[in-house]
This record gives structure tokens, C-alpha cells and sequence, in this order.
């Protein structure tokens, strides 16, 4: 088989990953999808606010955010070494943004949208690499793991939203 190789931004490569990590944990694959776009989520807001594209929430801002969050309903969930908003619904957990459950079926339309016919076969280098751990190493591991074969971008600002090559074999490899 040759070298697979696909160009992606990074967003929905750390979405995917992430809920590839969250099923291994044992979440379902909804939960888990839901957990992997939080991840991401989160992620983007800080290196957009380290890089000057988002503002710094004011201490007044930050204080809304927590009477929105309904927080005796929200659990954290730890994935990626981030602490990742939750609630418990009839259907298991879902990650939440501002009090508010994200849909798994959007995040599979959005992770389907953008790597298109690639999707089941990043889903599957992705599932190797993370079925080559125990559940324990893979919690602590993980994000260095996404690290390792992440699309390199440009470094700054001018690496927003580029898109990077996301080679599927690399990805593999590192399961041995």
C-alpha cells in the first residue's frame, strides 16, 4: 500500500484523535466524539488568545460564564491534560461549552466534512496507535502522541487555520 498523506488544519486531526483517546478510555462513541471536539475547542481558544486572535475574557466576563454553566449538573472530565466540561445526560456524557451539550452527531458531520473519504482510515491509523497502550499510558501519553503527528503549520499567527500534511503511515509507526 503506498504512503497515505492528506493536507488538513489541525483542528479536526486533535478532534478525532481525541475521541479516539476518550473510546479507549472506555466512553462511547458518542460521548467520546463530544469530548473530542471540546478538546479541540479548548485548545484553539488558548492559542488564539496566546496569539492575539481571541481577547482575554475581562474578570467580570469570566464570572457570566460560571452562573451559565449550571454547575451543579457539570462534572470534569480529565482527556488530553485538560479538564473538559461535562454533563451526564439520559444518553451518558456529553462535553458542554457555556452550559450547553454538544451534539455527537454534529461532530461526526464536521469530522466527516472535513477529511471526506479519508475519514475511516485516519479513524483507523488513530485506533491502532491507540490500542498500542493501556488505557493508563495512553491517558498520560496522548497529547505528546498528537504532538509527534500533528500537520506541521507555520509557527504564529500564520499558522491559523493552515493546513498541514497528516501522514497516515507515520501515525501507524508509532504503535511498534
Amino acid at each position: 500500500m503506498t504512503n497515505k498523506k492528506i493536507k488538513i488544519n489541525r483542528a479536526p486531526v486533535l478532534t478525532l484523535w481525541a475521541a479516539v483517546v476518550a473510546e479507549r478510555l472506555g466512553y462511547n462513541q458518542s460521548e467520546a466524539l463530544t469530548l473530542g471536539k471540546a478538546v479541540a475547542g479548548l485548545n484553539a481558544q488558548s492559542k488564539g488568545r496566546r496569539l492575539g486572535i481571541y481577547e482575554e475574557k475581562k474578570d467580570e466576563d469570566k464570572g457570566k460564564d460560571k452562573k451559565d454553566e449550571k454547575p451543579d449538573k457539570l462534572e470534569f472530565i480529565e482527556l488530553l491534560g485538560r479538564g473538559i466540561p461535562a454533563i451526564k445526560t439520559a444518553h451518558g456524557f456529553r462535553a458542554a461549552i457555556k452550559g450547553e451539550e454538544i451534539d455527537p452527531e454534529s461532530v461526526e458531520k464536521y469530522l466527516k466534512q472535513k477529511f471526506g473519504e479519508d475519514l475511516d482510515e485516519a479513524r483507523g491509523a488513530m485506533e491502532k496507535l491507540a490500542k498500542a497502550y493501556p488505557p493508563k499510558k495512553l491517558e498520560t501519553e496522548a497529547y505528546s502522541l498528537y504532538e509527534k503527528f500533528r500537520p506541521k503549520i507555520p509557527e504564529g499567527a500564520k499558522g491559523w487555520g493552515a493546513k498541514g500534511e497528516l501522514d497516515f503511515d507515520y501515525i501507524k509507526s508509532l504503535a511498534k
